[in-house]
């Protein structure tokens, strides 16, 4: 069912005195959603790694230091935003890593993919919940095909990058939907969905599959040459769509995955898509939660005082 297929800035619903927090907002869709946000009128907080990067292709914008592959980093975040004790309105968990091509770890001993991409965005999300009202997180059309193993979490028996990707994003999309069912059990009072761009053509065809490699990987190239031809690609402009529609737009509601109608799901204007088969099992979300709340020691309370407790 679609609501409708083009979304811009001049449609979208005023933001003016909305605070946004936008992670991995340096480049690809999270620095294309930044800039969108701010010319609706939202304050953008940028949380990313690199801060000399976003600071060049985001002049004046609110910089926040982030690495995903790092639960301190995330722990420092969530206590200065705690202690500021401003609502936060939209949190677009958007940072990730794609695809590397042998496995590598974070600070905490993850696996890349899942670490960065689900593990971290959990941990933020918990330590941050007594400030939000509205989350939107990315997850990718990789999610459909994928299958967790909650025995494997972390790829340690083994590894495939692209297959360790797609279950990162099944991870994210699971863990959005469970998020707006809880936050309806509990009364948290939190809007939570899922989205993803398509096929667009970002920086992650490029980082992720070039980790470690002596030579270049071909997966940049060959998106490079597609969106020239017009062809299963789409450009940040139009990738974005589906996640500021689900992030802004008072009809895109929790509980929901929206991404682009087009065919096959790689380009088109923002809809409302079936959520997955592999994504619906309510007992696989539960039990994941379980696993990340232990693996990262986050728990989710909603009125928490000073400091997030939790480290």
């Amino acid at each position: 069912m679609a609501f409708r297929t083009r979304v811009s800035v001049a449609d979208m619903t005023s933001l003016n005195g909305k605070l946004a927090l936008v992670t991995g907002a340096s480049s690809g869709i999270g620095l294309e959603a930044a800039r969108r946000l701010t010319t609706a009128g939202a304050q953008v907080l940028v949380a990313v790694r690199d801060l000399a990067k976003a600071a060049k292709v985001l002049p004046g914008a609110a910089l926040r230091a982030l690495d995903l592959a790092s639960l301190d980093s995330v722990a420092t975040l969530a206590d200065e935003l705690l202690a500021d004790g401003r609502p936060i309105d939209l949190l677009i968990n958007n940072a990730g890593v794609m695809a590397p091509p042998t496995r590598q770890t974070t600070a905490d001993g993850f696996e890349l993919q899942f670490g960065t991409n689900y593990l971290g965005h959990f941990a933020l999300t918990g330590r941050l919940l007594p400030l939000l009202s509205r989350v939107t997180t990315l997850t990718s059309s990789a999610a459909r095909q994928a299958r967790l193993d909650l025995g494997d979490l972390q790829s340690e028996r083994k590894y495939s990058g692209v297959r360790a990707y797609g279950r990162s994003k099944l991870a994210d999309l699971l863990f959005a939907l469970e998020l707006d069912r809880r936050s309806r059990e509990h009364g948290w009072g939190i809007v939570s969905n899922a989205a993803h761009p398509g096929t667009t053509l970002t920086g992650l065809y490029a980082a992720g599959p070039n980790l470690g490699r002596a030579k270049p990987a071909p997966h940049e190239a060959i998106m490079t040459r597609l969106a020239r031809w017009g062809v299963l690609v789409q450009g940040v402009d139009q990738g974005v769509l589906p996640i500021l529609y689900a992030a802004t737009d008072p009809a895109a509601t929790g509980g929901k995955l929206y991404g682009p109608d087009g065919l096959g799901q790689f380009t088109g204007g923002p809809t409302e898509l079936p959520v997955y088969r592999s994504a619906r099992d309510r007992n696989v979300a539960a039990r994941l939660w379980d696993a990340s709340a232990a693996l990262t020691g986050v728990t989710f309370e909603r009125n928490l005082s000073g400091p997030s407790a939790a480290r």
